[in-house]
Formats: C-alpha cells, sequence, structure tokens
C-alpha cells in the first residue's frame, strides 16, 4: 500500500465514516433506491451540508459503498495469502471465506447484483461492478491456473456463478442451507478439474 493511500485512508474524517457506515447498512438491508439522502444523514447524525461536502451526491455515496464492499473481498484473498501462497490451500480457503460470508455477512444476497439490478443502465455505478466482477473472475483463475486445474478460466467462471447463485440463494433459502451446498459444489468443480 502507498504512504498516499494510508495517509488518505487515515485522514477519512468521522463524518465521512459516519455517512459511509450508515449507507453501506441501509443500502444492503433495503435497497439503494428505497433509503432517501434524509435517511442516510439522519442515520449518520450529519447535516446535508456535511453530505454535500463529503460526497457529490448520493451516487458518489453509491460508488463509494460499493467501493467498500470490493475492498472488503480483496482484503480477505490478501489475508489467505497470508496464511499460505500453496494454490491449492488458497482455493480451498477462498471456498470456505466464500461459505462464511453467505452465512455472516452478506445474509440479504450479493450487494453488487443487489446494485445492478437497481442500476440496469451503463454509467459510474455498473462500470464500477464490472471492474469489480472482472477482477475476482481474474483472481480466481490466477488461483486455478497456480494450482494446475485444467482449464482454469471455466474454473473460475463456474465458481463465479456458484458463489452468485449462492448469496442469492442463501437470502432465499437461508444460509444454513445454503452454504455447505455452495461449498460442496465449488469443491467438486475443483476436483473435477484436476489434471
Amino acid at each position: 500500500m502507498s504512504t498516499t493511500t494510508t495517509d488518505a485512508a487515515a485522514r477519512v474524517s468521522p463524518a465521512r465514516q459516519r455517512l459511509l457506515d450508515a449507507a453501506t447498512e441501509l443500502f444492503y438491508g433495503e435497497g439503494i433506491h428505497s433509503v432517501g439522502v434524509d435517511r442516510i444523514i439522519e442515520a449518520a447524525g450529519v447535516t446535508r451540508a456535511t453530505m454535500y461536502k463529503q460526497f457529490a451526491g448520493k451516487e458518489g455515496l453509491v460508488l463509494e459503498y460499493l467501493r467498500g464492499e470490493d475492498a472488503g473481498l480483496r482484503t480477505l484473498f490478501a489475508q489467505a495469502a497470508g496464511v499460505s501462497d500453496d494454490p491449492d490451500v488458497l482455493l480451498e480457503l477462498v471456498v470456505e471465506g466464500i461459505a462464511a460470508d453467505i452465512r455472516d455477512r452478506h445474509t440479504r444476497g450479493c450487494p453488487f447484483i443487489n446494485a445492478a439490478a437497481e442500476y440496469p443502465d451503463e454509467g459510474p455505478v455498473r462500470a464500477l461492478i464490472a471492474d469489480h466482477r472482472e477482477w475476482f473472475r481474474g483472481t480466481l483463475q490466477h488461483l486455478a491456473e497456480a494450482a494446475g486445474l485444467t482449464d482454469p478460466a471455466d474454473v473460475a467462471a463456474s465458481l463465479v456463478l456458484l458463489r452468485d447463485a449462492a448469496l442469492v440463494g442463501g437470502y432465499l433459502d437461508g444460509e444454513d442451507r445454503v452454504a455447505p451446498a455452495f461449498a460442496r459444489t465449488a469443491r467438486g468443480v475443483i476436483a473435477a478439474s484436476r489434471p
């Protein structure tokens, strides 16, 4: 991480953080379009002027919310890489991490899929979602290549699809039913791709 990034992260104002925390909770829990700026301002305990000083508007806040979700997933991958550099171990950690995410954190579906449903047209929100998905798919493909799996692009595409389905299914059918099914199916995809 660069010093500039670290310095910028250290300088995040408490008001900005409260706005982002409130928006994250409300957007994920209730939907982006159903939550108005006034509700976020009230939940954050700031003024309207502070909101618009920190973010160019609601879309700016939506983008920061999604950047935070992206950063959270990237952090999980970085933490896994700190545990082991063995690609097989990392693939297992990814499977376990996604299953844990379905059970413990994202119990109302995938924040990116939810946002995409609310922003069907091209624009900054959809571009951020596309970038996140390309990073995720590319990271999985790199792990599959490093593990020597056949058709690493297909493995990555399958794991992305399974994660998408599991996050939505966990919300609809319950995480206790879906998380183990995801893990079992993901492990099956990986095993079937071993040479």
